[in-house]
């Protein structure tokens, strides 16, 4: 009786214990009117995935390789959540050590949410990838090997970011903005939102590809049947405008997964975007 109990015991502790997530090596308010606090997010712990519910103070939160070889690439992460909510862990910290496993920097992005405010997102997207990009020498990255990754909305927002990139849409407020905040490559994880609002098959008027797009690593499942249209829609852009770009595409996985372990062979998405990000930043 007391081996039960002690099983049930140890159970329900692991149950509600909080989820550990890695501390960044900097983390840098992408607003200087919005400084950040020491707890400025509103987090919960949600079928194991830290939900961040309110993000009004958006931040950079840069994650060190310590394989990285000197002047190594970096990909900027944008964790999706519906544009209402953040998959921090799922989408953005778990990512990021599996990147700087491989020899690459990683930053975390906490963009403008709850309320799906896509145009305040865009707007922290092209600034903190200025950011990253004015940090290259103090930081030990590429300057010209800086990409985007997303999931779900964070895929449509590494999207928007690359193919809005020529215009900030806000008014410059230091020399960082000086900085180019366009992604020199695109990674696009089940993304959502690129098609019509009435037709599917119809690129959305936000996302304009053309011969200066980045190239693109898109993965999707056809059985993510209600947004399985975007990474569609990508494909064909850039095939039509001449850009390179992979469309991995597989029957089973849904939506959500992120790079944890499954019975699908979605699960090996990973080793194949880092086999392209090492052919992509090698050229």
């Amino acid at each position: 009786m007391r081996s039960v109990c002690l099983a049930v015991y140890l159970l329900c502790s692991l149950a509600v214990a909080p989820i550990e997530t890695p501390e960044p090596d900097e983390r840098i308010a992408v607003w200087p009117d919005r400084p950040l606090l020491e707890k400025s997010d509103d987090e919960v712990e949600y079928k194991n995935i830290i939900r961040i519910k309110k993000v009004t103070r958006p931040a950079v939160e840069f994650y060190k390789s310590k394989t990285a070889k000197a002047n190594a690439p970096c990909v900027v992460i944008f964790p999706g959540g519906g544009y209402n909510i953040l998959a921090y862990d799922l989408e953005g910290t778990e990512v990021a050590e599996w990147l700087n496993s491989i020899g690459v920097h990683a930053v975390v992005v906490k963009y403008t949410v709850p309320g799906n405010q896509r145009e305040a997102a865009l707007k922290d997207a092209q600034r903190a990838f200025s950011i990253v990009r004015s940090k290259a020498k103090a930081w030990g990255i590429n300057p010209e090997q800086i990409g985007a990754l997303g999931f779900s909305a964070g895929g449509h927002l590494a999207a928007n970011l690359s193919t809005n990139y020529q215009k900030l849409n806000y008014e410059p407020i230091d020399g960082i903005d000086k900085f180019s905040c366009r992604p020199d490559f695109t990674v696009l994880i089940y993304p959502a939102y690129i098609y019509g609002e009435k037709n599917k098959r119809a690129m959305a008027p936000e996302i304009k590809v053309d011969a200066k797009t980045p190239p693109a690593f898109i993965v999707q499942t056809l059985d993510d049947r209600r947004l399985v249209d975007s990474a569609f829609n990508y494909t064909r852009a850039l095939k039509d405008a001449k850009v390179d770009g992979e469309l991995h595409l597989y029957a089973k996985g849904g939506h959500g997964y992120g790079l944890r372990p499954s019975v699908n062979p979605i699960s090996g998405w990973p080793k194949l975007c880092g086999e392209w990000l090492k052919r992509t930043t090698q050229k």
